[in-house]
């Protein structure tokens, strides 16, 4: 059965059935920066963007695989240490039995792992952005590979199947959750903000009932609840997140926010078909108890200007 998968001018993303255009089918979809997703057999295609390098593969009568390095040139932990950054809470693995040890340790919180080449500029720019994510983000692990570092680190990248440099990969659990290659700061920050942080004053909402117990709870307080529906691996859904914890964090007082995804499960996905959530991410305003209105898109300043219109707020576009 074929599905159609739409990106939508106002940075939304939905499937849809030809054959059903009422029965909605969340794919998981990979947006990266600088690259585009093509769907050909069921697969995404990514060309290597302008942030990344490709890594090459020779293979020798042993079979094994090398990797190619450019220049002998320092890992970014290296030119951190030169230039005194601190970095204490990167860990550096070297070998697929440290990797799976880590992953292990960390239990179900959040790893974010870099894979980097002491050859790739752009690994060396990314990296102190992602030491200054350890740093706030304290409930996340983060890993470092160097993939041109030794014999085994190389194994490493080949059973991860990394053919680009840097690329990002996320776990809880010991399961890969989301991957991202060739990605900007910002871009970064949203997946961890998305996937692993936990001070957020935001309430993940797994079904209906979670939905009605939070609303009946702030009917009296008469405060806004602002509930963003997006889906696990969605693009606009990640790139908007950064604004929406900023927004939660200072309006504590007066809004109430809350998260739930659609395909976290059949509930919830039952939850956007009675609300009629085509699009994501979407954010509903509810106050006194009603859903109020409704926001539709990814854009920082015109979430920002409809929050601030549901508190009273006169706004003039």
């Amino acid at each position: 059965m074929a599905f159609r998968s739409c990106m939508l001018s106002r940075g939304t993303a939905i499937v849809v059935n030809p054959e059903k255009p009422h029965d909605l089918h969340f794919h998981k979809p990979q947006v990266h920066h600088g690259t585009t997703s093509i769907l050909r057999r069921g697969k995404f295609l990514r060309p290597f963007s302008e942030s990344s390098i490709g890594l090459q593969w020779n293979t020798h009568k042993s079979m094994s695989p090398q990797f190619l390095c450019r220049a002998a040139v320092s890992s970014p932990q290296q030119k951190n240490r030169e230039e005194g950054i601190k970095d204490e809470r990167v860990q550096q693995v070297h070998t697929i039995q440290e990797f799976d040890e880590a992953l292990r340790i960390a239990e179900d919180k959040l790893v974010v792992v870099e894979y980097a080449a002491s050859h790739s500029y752009h690994s060396k720019k990314i990296y102190p952005f992602m030491v200054d994510l350890s740093r706030t983000c304290p409930d996340v692990r983060f890993i470092l590979v160097m993939g041109d570092e030794s014999e085994q680190s190389k194994e490493l990248c080949m059973r991860d199947n990394i053919t680009s440099v840097p690329h990002f990969s996320f776990y809880k659990s010991m399961e890969k959750i989301h991957e991202e290659e060739g990605i900007g700061p910002d871009q970064l920050e949203g997946d961890v903000l998305y996937y692993g942080d936990t001070d957020a004053p935001i309430q993940q909402l797994h079904s209906r009932q979670d939905v009605e117990a939070l609303i009946n709870k702030h009917v009296e307080d008469q405060k806004l609840i602002v509930l963003d529906v997006g889906l696990k691996h969605c693009g606009p859904c990640v790139k908007v997140y950064p604004t929406v914890v900023r927004l939660a964090k200072r309006m504590v007082d007066t809004t109430v926010f809350a998260r739930m995804n659609g395909d976290e499960n059949e509930e919830c996905m039952e939850f956007l078909r009675i609300n009629k959530v085509v699009e994501v991410p979407t954010f509903l305003f509810i106050k006194d108890g009603k859903t109020c209105g409704r926001y539709v898109g990814s854009g920082k300043g015109e979430l920002i200007g409809e929050i601030l219109r549901y508190q009273g707020v006169r706004v003039t576009y």
